[in-house]
């Protein structure tokens, strides 16, 4: 796990898995041919074959008052439909105590939006039942992102999220649905970023001057910013994601704001800069070549 500090607020990433290879799926113009030419990309973010990177993590963002965990990964114990994220048994919830933030500490947990791998800690397996994993959080949700998947049929990817990691916190009374530019405390707000999802957020942290933005989806990886064109099968409109990439990119580029990347591997943070050829990337002291 690696952590940042925002002002007063420390935000710690807490892995529940980092693998190379097997991201075309997810992003298939990203093949080794077309990666290994974005050289600062290495070796954070590919290896030495052009395979991508990718980490699959939770962030807990700690104003001292307020400890709220961002995404929530995948979960042990759930049926999907990728081989690699089904019936997982992880030391997560272990690993999050060590951070210093056991469970029953959390008081908000905020989902980006609402796939697989962002909503599966939410619940846990306990005697046959799916009960919430954070019985003393509210769980923050966009209603629009809420409204689109209640009334979805669910693709492949995800299905059986709602019945197994969403409805159990609302059911508990749990959930409250909110606007996608909800104030969630002073330090803490949610930021639009469609194209995704339809509700999809990104959450802005400021903080005595200092900022930074969890990204979510709206990039999977550090390399859609050199190649913004790069779109996710997984996203429900592709050209609007497109535009959110670019816009935040242009509207963060050379300034102090830290994005930190909801899929990005280790060191999984840096600041936007512009590409002389074109584009951007992320600076985390590497050249960019």
């Amino acid at each position: 796990m690696n952590s940042w500090q925002i002002g007063e607020v420390k935000v710690t990433r807490v892995v529940e898995m980092q693998v190379s290879g097997g991201s075309r799926f997810i992003l298939p113009d990203a093949t080794r041919e077309a990666c290994l030419p974005i050289s600062w990309l290495a070796p954070h973010f590919m290896d030495e074959q052009g395979n991508l990177i990718m980490s699959i993590h939770a962030l807990v963002v700690d104003t001292g008052s307020r400890r709220i965990i961002v995404d929530t990964c995948i979960g042990n114990d759930k049926q999907r439909s990728i081989p690699n994220w089904s019936n997982l048994q992880t030391s997560f919830l272990t690993d999050l105590e060590a951070a210093g933030y056991p469970r029953e500490s959390i008081d908000t947990v905020l989902c980006t939006h609402l796939h697989v791998d962002h909503v599966g800690w939410n619940t846990m397996l306990v005697d046959g039942q799916w009960l919430p994993t954070f019985p003393n959080a509210r769980y923050l949700l966009a209603d629009r992102e809420f409204e689109y998947w209640d009334g979805e049929e669910p693709d492949a990817l995800n299905d059986g999220i709602m019945d197994d990691s969403v409805r159990p916190v609302v059911d508990a009374g749990l959930v409250d649905l909110v606007d996608w530019q909800h104030q969630v405390c002073p330090e803490v707000s949610l930021e639009p970023t469609p194209g995704h999802t339809p509700g999809h957020v990104s959450v802005h942290i400021r903080s005595n001057g200092a900022e930074a933005l969890i990204t979510g989806d709206f990039m999977h990886h550090p390399c859609q910013m050199t190649r913004t064109d790069w779109c996710s099968p997984a996203d429900s409109d592709s050209v609007q994601g497109q535009k959110t990439r670019e816009s935040v990119l242009a509207k963060y580029v050379d300034s102090d704001v830290l994005i930190i990347g909801t899929h990005f591997a280790t060191p999984s943070a840096g600041h936007v800069k512009a590409l002389e050829r074109g584009g951007y990337f992320l600076d985390v002291g590497l050249d960019a070549g």
